[in-house]
């Protein structure tokens, strides 16, 4: 009897080993938290991964008290041109309630890796997969037809008078008269002192010579008369 007591009472710790061990490894120390890639802007309280970010920091919940981590970035593919190259890294304790976050950091546009060690870990290094992306979008050129800045239609169009040749289809401008009380100087030109081309003023200033040749002419012809007649009767 005391022999199958003694076996029932082995029997029964063996089972008890078995089912708690299981939940013991489960929640061993170390073990029992997680990390996540959190994009600058976004709070520390959150706890949610964001593997598409510019600007970026690392955010660890759920670890033990006081606990050291340490972490490493590397360059991953399809992006690096050398896998497994560590490209950040850090270390830091974490706070009473096993939280604590790195400070903001930038990587070049690419796929990375992060793996998280940690103070008494039983398994391998926590790790996330994330994509970093800080090219800004292009801005729209501008269309060359668009006038410059300042400048209203009325000031830049140009109109006919001032580009377009006489003789095509456009009257060319007329020159302004004089202003009042301008004084204006005689034209030396020909047109302008008697007709066109002088002949006018020429006519008109041989007609006084004419008519007194022709008279002079009349008088000497008369005094030839009479002396003729003279010369007769005697």
């Amino acid at each position: 009897m005391r022999t199958l007591t003694r076996a029932g009472a082995v029997s029964a710790v063996a089972a008890a080993a078995l089912l708690v061990s299981p939940a013991a490894h489960a929640t061993a120390p170390g073990d029992n938290g997680t990390v996540k890639i959190h994009d600058a802007t976004t709070g520390e309280e959150l706890r949610k991964n964001e593997p598409h970010v510019c600007e970026f920091y690392l955010d660890a919940f759920g670890f033990d008290a006081g606990q050291q981590v340490g972490w490493r970035i590397e360059a991953w593919a399809p992006t690096a041109d050398v896998k497994g190259e560590t490209v950040k890294s850090g270390a830091f304790v974490l706070d009473a309630e096993g939280h604590g976050r790195t400070d903001d950091m930038t990587l070049p546009d690419g796929h990375y890796k992060l793996f998280w060690n940690f103070e008494g870990e039983h398994g391998s290094a926590k790790h996330k997969v994330f994509w970093t992306d800080c090219e800004e979008p292009e801005e729209p050129e501008e269309s060359e037809e668009a006038g410059e800045p300042g400048v209203t239609p009325s000031e830049s169009a140009v109109t006919p008078s001032e580009s377009a040749p006489a003789g095509e289809g456009e009257s060319p401008a007329a020159s302004p008269g004089p202003s009042a009380g301008e004084e204006v100087a005689p034209s030396s030109s020909p047109s302008a002192q008697g007709g066109a081309g002088g002949d006018l003023a020429e006519t008109g200033n041989g007609a006084p010579v004419g008519l007194l040749s022709a008279a002079a002419a009349a008088l000497l012809a008369a005094g030839g008369y009479l002396v003729f007649r003279r010369r007769s009767k005697a």
